[in-house]
């Protein structure tokens, strides 16, 4: 049966839309469908790690989505106040933006955070996928599909015309979000708990510069009693375009089931919030918005495959979402991409689950987590009893009494544990993978961690871990990362000046999808010795990076005979790659 694409993709979200990507990039035929006329229409995700911005800078994208983003400067300290015009009672620095943590991110990657609302960030994606050839179907739904052996042969429904069709496919990625079809169809497993909290939004125009251009800053939380509900129990009040576009949440009770806000009390609860009673205010949008603690402990059956708000649904907290969206489709899509060539056996795809599935739950736990860890902050707000619990509590941290003295040491000590939320660097860059497309090194000993995991980044180049950033300068005199010279759709043996063992094994195995590093010349000179401090190999020793950026496989110990170097180079790739007929020396 012939087929009309390599991969389909249902969903053109953060997941879909950067699968296709990709895919499109490393050369596969890829159609990606949505049922909406359009991208995102609302800013849902807005926060873009260092992490996310690596895949996007991997992709060629980074310069583009730049022009889109408020700047890492720009997105400021987190500032808790008693109206947006009212007494600031507190500020946290966040996203590595403090002097405290600033140069552990600086020194972990070569991209910065940004702040880039999903409906500017899908276009970027989009236009660049369609550019590369992917093929795109909006006003299109998803049906059903029948696996085999050889492929998946997928429904669809053109919600124009009414017309049903079918599509034949190699392979099936469900990206249809957290309501995904695909994803039940499949009959996947889903640990957790939906809809456990809820969240009112409403998406606005208003000018609140002369509030906040002195104090840049996207996220706002007022201590304010008409917001007092819920287990963070403040008002938000996010910027979307600094500083005219914003959304205004607040928590809600689900037991009363959804609740009834016309557009004169959202008015209301706006200018409230502001502190500014005669506001002018265009309300765009409402909506409501329910937190999910649920993940997939596998995300793959056969040639169906799915990733994103399809296999792990929780809230925005951490700003991990659309981030951990992207990565999902990066693991995926060089796999996808090597299977259908034929330089990797269809095994290569049972790592995704493997390596996604673990990662999908930790982000699960951790956002819920955030949510539950604003409690000793809400307390240092709040005395219970008081006619009046939010004044009392204020006034008490305004107090020169001991009372006021403790109080005030409780929210600092409340403030620095939310560290784990807003100063999470290890949560976002530390994933370790393992799975048959890694090789433990041969002692087999456990990582070592030396710092708070969840808030510090540790690199190493041991398999599973992602290849450090360091600081090369190619003959130019222009600066290049590590990240720069390997991935791109392929993989990498990085190896020194004395590696010339690896350079000849690489020229003797010829394979296209496999190209050398050797620092220390040409475009990858290392006159920081920044790369010789962070690769814990010797120089005549190498490390196999994926095209996703992971190390597959290191060679710690010198090797110097090309033959020996060419052995363990092709049954390591092999082995990877699950290829037939490889050895497992």
């Amino acid at each position: 049966m012939a087929f009309d694409t390599d991969v389909l993709v249902i969903g053109s979200g953060p997941t879909g839309a950067t699968t296709a990507l990709a895919l499109a990039t490393y050369g596969v035929d890829v159609q990606m469908i949505s049922r909406t006329n359009w991208l995102a229409d609302t800013p849902r995700a807005h926060i873009t790690n260092q992490r996310a911005m690596e895949v996007l800078r991997d992709l060629g994208i980074e310069d583009e989505v730049l022009k889109y983003a408020t700047p890492w400067d720009q997105m400021g300290d987190t500032v808790f106040m008693t109206s947006l015009a009212g007494e600031e009672i507190a500020r946290m620095r966040c996203w590595g933006t403090g002097e405290r943590r600033h140069g552990d991110y600086v020194f972990g990657s070569p991209c910065s955070l940004l702040d880039v609302p999903q409906p500017l960030m899908e276009p970027v994606i989009f236009k660049n996928a369609a550019q590369r050839g992917a093929k795109f179907s909006f006003n299109t739904e998803y049906r059903s599909h029948v696996q085999d052996d050889t492929g998946v042969t997928v429904q669809l429904r053109d919600t124009l015309s009414g017309r049903e069709y079918g599509v034949r496919a190699k392979y099936l990625v469900g990206a249809d979000g957290a309501r995904s079809k695909v994803f039940e169809d499949l009959g996947l497993p889903l640990e957790g708990q939906m809809a456990r909290a809820g969240t009112f939004y409403v998406l606005f125009k208003a000018d609140l510069s002369r509030y906040v251009s002195h104090r840049p800053s996207i996220l706002q939380w007022v201590v304010n009693p008409a917001a007092s509900f819920g287990e963070i129990g403040m008002g938000l009040l996010r910027a979307i375009t600094p500083w005219t576009e914003w959304i205004a949440g607040w928590g809600f009770d689900i037991s009363k089931g959804e609740p009834e806000v016309s557009d004169e009390l959202a008015l209301q609860q706006i200018r409230t919030l502001v502190g500014d009673p005669a506001l002018e205010v265009e309300i765009v949008r409402k909506s409501v918005w329910y937190v999910n603690q649920a993940h997939a402990p596998y995300f793959a059956k056969g040639r169906v495959l799915c990733g994103g708000d399809a296999v792990h649904r929780h809230p925005p907290s951490s700003g991990l979402g659309s981030n951990t969206c992207m990565q999902d489709a990066f693991n995926l899509a060089w796999k996808l991409a090597f299977v259908v060539k034929g330089d990797a056996g269809p095994e290569l795809l049972e790592s995704y689950s493997l390596e996604r599935a673990p990662v999908g739950r930790q982000v699960v736990e951790r956002a819920n987590q955030s949510r539950l860890d604003y409690a000793p902050i809400k307390a240092c707000f709040r005395v219970e009893g008081a006619e009046n619990p939010i004044a009392a509590g204020l006034a008490r941290l305004r107090d020169s009494s001991p009372e006021g003295v403790a109080a005030r040491l409780a929210l600092q000590a409340a403030f620095e544990f939310k560290d784990s939320e807003f100063n999470a660097q290890g949560v976002e860059m530390n994933q370790r993978y393992v799975s048959g497309a890694t090789i433990a090194d041969a002692d087999g000993a456990d990582e070592v961690w030396r710092r708070d995991p969840g808030l510090y980044l540790q690199e190493t180049t041991r398999p599973g871990a992602k290849i450090p950033h360091a600081w090369l300068v190619n003959r130019l005199g222009k600066r290049v990362s590590t990240l720069d010279v390997t991935g791109k759709g392929k993989f990498s043996l990085v190896t020194g000046l004395a590696g010339e063992a690896w350079r000849m094994a690489v020229e003797v195995l010829d394979r296209p999808y496999l190209r050398l590093v050797v620092t220390g010349e040409g475009d990858t000179l290392d006159p920081y010795f920044e790369w010789q401090r962070k690769r814990e190999v010797d120089e005549a020793g190498c490390v196999l990076v994926r095209p996703d950026g992971y190390v597959a496989w290191r060679s710690i110990e010198p090797v110097h005979d090309p033959a020996v170097a060419e052995r363990l180079l092709r049954v390591a790739l092999d082995r990877v790659l699950a290829r037939a007929g490889c050895t497992t020396e």
